[in-house]
């Protein structure tokens, strides 16, 4: 009992530390698709992590993206990546294209 005990715990520790994951320091810019046009985003990291995400090119209609850039994107920086992030009900397809965006930025800082 105690040998599947140490193993479930080293296994959560392996899956938590895969979670956290570390990127080089600078600013990253990405695309992704949103549902009228192309959104690009920068990500800055600092210290392995991210630091900011900024939109900073995009065709959305402003209303509509408004609200995935002011509940989504703190929570990438805060989990330091978009795994477990919601889109945002209304706005699902620019959400995605601002995941999209951030995934594809952090490609380039690993």
């Amino acid at each position: 009992m105690m040998k599947k005990f140490i193993v479930l715990s080293a296994a959560a520790l392996v899956a938590a530390g895969a979670q956290a994951a570390s990127y080089k320091d600078g600013s990253y810019t990405g695309e992704g698709q949103g549902r009228e046009s192309k959104i690009e985003v920068k990500v800055d990291v600092a210290g392995g992590k991210i630091a900011g995400v900024t939109v900073t090119k995009h065709g959305e209609t402003d209303m509509i993206i408004a609200a995935p850039i002011e509940m989504m994107i703190p929570e990438i920086v805060a989990k330091n990546g978009v795994e477990g992030v919601e889109s945002v009900s209304g706005a699902t397809e620019s959400s995605r294209g601002i995941k999209e965006a951030v995934v594809n930025a952090l490609s380039k800082a690993q």
